[in-house]
């Protein structure tokens, strides 16, 4: 990529995908709630009816990803309140349905599930030991070229311009060490206070540092499902109370894979003559997570386990499903990048 990606303007709706997320933006964008939004819910068993792979399909990962964004606030282009409208509730279950059978279908899990936190904790430090030292992070320190150091930005900012808010959806779902544990986790997160050190914030400084717009979801047209795919699995665990062990168990191996990459992407920029203000957001995540993994697995997955040993399966599954996801995500940019070619979606002139 030899030009920065072009954003989108907030007031502009995303182009569609699809027929099912073509529907859907025509509904948003509408200055007054157009007749029949149920009638989406047909959209949308036609199209997981019509889709080859769920959770790779671009026209159910934007939907679906649209309809979330409704509960984190949505962009200029979303005209009237449709945060709550049964319609969409109901379109946004069909589609959560078949991403989440189509997560426990696919997302390989360890033997038997552990008897106490303990036990879990040893369990995920395990899991999460080849994931720490990712094949994408290793070969992006070593070539990573400046178009692709630009590409990977983009890639990041759908999840990073909102950091930590989808696993703060667990917060009062937990109680005790786990709620603890999960608090003092994101505290650090939004910054302890201080709205400068929020790492979204930083992140954005990041963005903006490379010559890049730091908006939320600016550049959303070009971002692949295999990118939407990890953020609608966190949206999906932290909305859903009944998946309050998966959205745990997301959070432990997020912060238990992160230390390492980090400081490799963080060399990837260096190598190429980016100093702190590009760079601070990799170098803030190599101390920090090394902290917060101890914290996840001990004290919040474990805490969980023991306080609630019925939900071990669960926090095993949701570890594993981040596993999963991120993985995705990181073999097409790595498979993209190794074969000459852009990693992000072509939009058109």
């Amino acid at each position: 990529m030899n030009t920065q990606p072009l954003s989108r303007p907030s007031d502009r709706p995303p182009l569609p995908r699809g027929p099912l997320s073509a529907a859907l933006l025509r509904l948003l964008s509408s200055p007054e709630p157009p007749p029949g939004p149920d009638g989406l819910c047909a959209t949308a068993r036609d199209a997981v009816e019509a889709a080859e792979e769920v959770l790779a399909d671009e026209d159910l990962q934007l939907s679906l990803f649209l309809l979330y964004q409704l509960h984190y606030g949505p962009e200029d282009y979303v005209a009237g309140e449709w945060e709550w409208d049964p319609g969409l509730l109901r379109t946004r279950l069909l589609l959560e349905r078949a991403h989440e059978s189509a997560l426990r279908a696919r997302v390989p899990l360890p033997g038997d599930a552990p008897a106490d936190g303990e036990g879990l904790a040893d369990l995920l430090f395990a899991m999460t030991a080849d994931a720490a030292r990712p094949a994408l992070a290793t070969w992006f320190a070593r070539h990573a070229d400046p178009g692709q150091l630009g590409e990977f930005l983009v890639h990041r900012s759908l999840y990073t311009l909102r950091e930590a808010d989808p696993h703060s959806w667990a917060i009062p779902r937990l109680r005790g060490r786990a709620k603890a544990a999960l608090v003092e986790i994101q505290a650090d997160e939004y910054g302890g206070g201080r709205p400068e050190r929020v790492h979204a914030e930083i992140f954005a400084r990041t963005m903006r540092g490379f010559g890049l717009d730091s908006r939320p979801e600016a550049y959303l047209d070009l971002i692949p499902a295999t990118t939407l795919l990890p953020m609608n699995t966190m949206s999906l665990f932290g909305l859903h109370r009944r998946l309050r062990g998966a959205i745990v168990g997301h959070l432990a191996a997020f912060e238990m894979t992160s230390s390492i990459p980090n400081r490799l992407y963080s060399r990837a920029f260096g190598r190429w003559g980016w100093g702190a203000e590009v760079r601070e957001y990799f170098d803030e995540h190599v101390e920090a997570d090394a902290v917060h993994e101890q914290i996840a697995a001990r004290d919040l997955a474990g805490g969980l386990a023991d306080a609630e040993p019925a939900l071990v399966p669960e926090i095993v599954f949701g570890a594993a499903a981040c596993l999963y996801a991120d993985e995705q995500a990181g073999a097409h940019m790595l498979a993209a990048w190794k074969a000459g070619a852009c990693s992000l979606r072509s939009v058109g002139p």
